[in-house]
């Protein structure tokens, strides 16, 4: 059983908790985190979920992403989920999410973080990721048209790229 903070409107904690998969009350929110690692040729680490996994099947995701449980931050989930599935350990305590994007039942805190990682030393989590490769933007472009990769907005994946290596919306010159 996993259990989630619950969160109000505005982001602050309520003090109460939800068991995933039970149904969420009008009003109530949870958070969600998502890294993204750039290697040094502007390309993004994507894995592959497991045949077997619920929802999105053999399809291709970014780098690592998965619901904050009870008692954590945001930075405290980014980490756990980035060790978990990949096996890769960094610390996030200094972090602090680029972009947050609300969704209908919470909070989408996403990190864009900058990091050579062969491939060759990751630890995939058997029950959710099944491969791992580094991507070009135009590579998930096509891989989202072709529907092997989660559909997300390709605005998304134009951001994504365009500010790992900066915070903020206006671009520096």
């Amino acid at each position: 059983m996993e259990l989630w903070d619950l969160y109000d409107i505005n982001r602050k904690k309520t003090g109460q908790t939800w068991v995933r998969g039970e149904m969420m009350q009008p009003g109530d929110y949870h958070l969600v985190v998502h890294v993204c690692i750039f290697n040094s040729d502007g390309e993004m680490l994507i894995q592959q979920r497991q045949p077997f996994k619920e929802g999105w099947p053999n399809m291709w995701d970014l780098t690592v992403g998965g619901s904050a449980t009870a008692g954590d931050t945001s930075q405290t989930a980014a980490q756990r989920e980035l060790y978990e599935e990949i096996g890769m350990d960094l610390d996030f305590q200094q972090f602090r999410p680029h972009l947050t994007i609300n969704f209908e039942r919470g909070f989408d805190d996403i990190y864009l973080i900058e990091k050579d990682v062969p491939l060759h030393t990751l630890t995939l989590q058997y029950d959710e990721v099944q491969n791992v490769k580094w991507a070009s933007r135009e590579e998930i472009l096509a891989m989202i048209r072709n529907g092997e990769f989660i559909s997300y907005y390709e605005s998304l994946i134009h951001l994504l790229f365009d500010n790992r290596k900066q915070r903020g919306s206006i671009r520096e010159l």
